[in-house]
């Protein structure tokens, strides 16, 4: 009989944490803590069926594998470059400040000094996951404020890979630290990302596109995985250094690779399967009874990481010449800890610096702090505006200079534009050359970041998967197009943006005949099937071509699309438009012709002409300039290069053209 208890695991622990994240996403909190939830309700100090707190604790290690990996992935020193002052000096001064802080509170605990230490250190660092998910719902990430926030977070991250490093050799607090071995141990690390840096830079994305050519989807994911792995194991074995910094130190040598983006993207599923069970593995090591008896400590230590960072983070930002909405946003980015609070937190306890209490104190705080979190960020708006009530306060504070308007504050009567791809770009591109405002959303920040150095309004984010589109003045724009390629994110993103302005005109694009109609069921005027477009305007111009009236060959078209394009697949409704338009091509037609530079129309007026005594044609239109004249009267004088409408028959053009053209 086969032994299933890896297989009952896994099962066990992505089941609760599908239930507890779909929950709390439901009720807009973080997934993060729905996963928390699901490792409580199957971790050993709940009632029931009990998961393997080991088995899944040895899965959750993929998950930092993953995670470290891709952080390394994103890592840009260019980035962080641009915001070093403040990035470097500040974080660390936070971090500083906060590890004072918490000591001082686990010395007033009585908790050993090792322990003090652990918690400091765990308050210390914010979680990089929720913070750049929280910037994308509230359209933070892509200000220059974000992008302060975000370096602040990188080093943060090479701070805490490197606290990684240290943390094994301070050893039980009865043993004295053996510095020369930490020392030995930074050395073995540096020689690895020198190695990696310099020979494995120019091995690894070689291998990779190699592989990539041949166009084995199966295989290429299969050496991002080797790598991740192999090298994340490699370090550890060869140079004794951690897990997660030979992740984190791969995804930053496969970053260099022209195919990082795909390579990205090919990850998330596994990054997110084992992230999640990572999560679920911290939430199996809380226990509710510890909480319901020390319910003072938890709201203390929940205070001092929500009230206490936003408050640390925001005053190491005021020294530099930033703007003080750059303060508020980064300290309300700070304001949480999250995974990396949890790795510090599981490595004090398995080396015995942390009693289980006191890992489950830091757990309940990470936990409150990350649902709270979202207000904190929601309250930057209304906490700007109540200092700037005072204004010698709020003139100090902000003596560096004005923070930037809001991107909904800044635009109107705009189209926006969903993904900017190669529909979305061709799109943008006419709006322009058309000056008509646009706003741009997109997920990926290369794109973005493209598009801010050219003054673009943009707002970066996932528009299926946050409340991105809130920020996007949807209630003032002219128009909404959605052009993703995924069919279920257009669903998601058209069925928001109706909830938010009902009266908004929505422009779709499907990927398939089924989402045609349900994108409009959901609230889309006008949807766009690729292929099935392509063939419809293969058939308007095979029609034209045919002699067909232009107009209602046009009303064709756009029955057809209205139809939802069912009049090419269903020959009842195709066959019913085609008689229409054979029956419409027996009456009479608009032909347009140009008056040419030597017609002797040119001069006169359609009364001097008599051209519909002569003829039997009737001028109906004129257009002239790019301006067109309905109707013109008999006093219109005709001008060289002007187009005439013509309401006539075939013999009746063919004489206008005999005499005056």
């Amino acid at each position: 009989m086969h032994n299933l208890s890896l297989l009952q695991n896994i099962a066990l622990a992505l089941g609760a944490a599908f239930v507890g994240g779909l929950v709390f996403q439901r009720i807009g909190l973080p997934t993060i803590v729905g996963y928390l939830l699901a490792g409580v309700a199957i971790g050993p100090f709940a009632p029931g069926y009990m998961g393997d707190t080991q088995t899944i604790g040895e899965l959750a290690e993929l998950g930092i594998i993953f995670l470290m990996f891709g952080v390394g992935l994103h890592f840009s020193f260019a980035d962080l470059w641009k915001v070093r002052d403040v990035a470097i000096i500040g974080t660390l001064g936070q971090m500083v400040t906060m590890q004072a802080l918490g000591f001082a509170l686990s010395w007033y605990w009585g908790w050993t000094p090792l322990a003090g230490v652990m918690l400091g250190l765990a308050v210390s660092v914010a979680s990089t996951i929720v913070m750049l998910r929280g910037f994308m719902d509230f359209g933070l990430l892509n200000t220059s404020h974000g992008r302060v926030a975000v370096g602040w977070r990188v080093m943060e991250d090479i701070a805490t890979v490197f606290i990684l490093l240290v943390i094994p050799n301070l050893g039980a607090g009865k043993v004295p630290t053996d510095w020369h071995t930490a020392g030995t141990t930074l050395l073995a690390a540096f020689g690895f990302m020198v190695f990696m840096l310099y020979a494995g830079k120019r091995f690894i994305p070689w291998l990779l596109l190699r592989v990539a050519h041949t166009r084995s989807r199966e295989l290429f994911i299969l050496a991002i995985l080797a790598i991740s792995l192999g090298i994340a194991l490699g370090s550890s074995l060869l140079f004794g250094v951690s897990l997660a910094l030979g992740a984190f130190v791969a995804g930053a040598v496969v970053s260099e690779s022209p195919l990082s983006h795909r390579i990205a993207s090919d990850l998330l599923p596994f990054r997110e399967a084992f992230s999640v069970l990572f999560f679920v593995s911290i939430g199996m090591l809380l226990d509710p009874r510890y909480l319901l008896t020390n319910i003072k400590p938890v709201l203390i230590l929940s205070s001092l990481v929500v009230v206490g960072k936003f408050l640390v983070a925001g005053a190491w930002v005021l020294p530099f010449s930033r703007p003080a909405r750059t303060a508020l946003v980064v300290a309300a980015g700070s304001s949480q800890i999250g995974e990396f609070s949890f790795i510090l937190g599981q490595t004090g306890l398995n080396l015995g610096l942390l009693e289980k209490d006191q890992y489950s104190l830091i757990l309940a705080a990470a936990l409150l702090s990350i649902v709270f979190n979202p207000l904190m960020l929601r309250s930057i708006a209304p906490l700007e505006l109540g200092l700037r009530k005072i204004k010698p306060l709020w003139r100090w504070l902000n003596r560096y200079g004005e923070a930037q308007s809001p991107v909904d504050a800044s635009v109107a009567g705009h189209v926006v534009v969903v993904g900017y791809g190669r529909v979305g770009t061709h799109i943008v591109d006419v709006l322009g050359e058309l000056k008509i405002p646009y706003l741009v959303i997109d997920f990926r920040i290369e794109r973005i970041e493209r598009l801010t150095k050219k003054g673009v309004p943009t707002l970066l984010g996932d528009t299926a998967n946050s409340t991105i589109l809130e920020h996007a003045a949807l209630a003032r724009a002219r128009l909404l197009v959605v052009t993703l390629p995924e069919e279920a994110a257009t669903e998601l993103t058209v069925a928001a943006a109706r909830d938010i302005a009902p009266q908004l005109p929505i422009i779709a694009r499907a990927a398939t005949r089924a989402g045609v109609k349900r994108l409009s069921d959901l609230g889309a005027n006008l949807v766009i099937h690729p292929e099935l477009e392509g063939g419809l305007q293969v058939i308007r111009h095979t029609l034209l071509q045919l002699g067909f009236p232009m107009q209602e060959v046009r009303r064709y078209a756009e029955a057809v699309r209205n139809e939802h394009y069912d009049a090419l697949v269903k020959s009842q409704g195709e066959h019913k438009l085609l008689r229409e338009l054979l029956d419409a091509s027996e009456l009479l037609d608009i032909s347009w012709r140009r008056v040419p530079e030597n017609s002797p129309l040119i001069g006169k007026t359609q009364a001097e002409t008599m051209l519909r005594v002569h003829t039997g044609a009737n001028v109906v239109a004129i257009m002239r300039e790019g301006y067109m004249m309905l109707n013109p009267s008999m006093d219109t004088i005709f001008l060289a290069g002007d187009r005439l409408g013509l309401l006539a028959t075939e013999e009746q053009v063919e004489a206008v053209e005999r005499m005056f053209f």
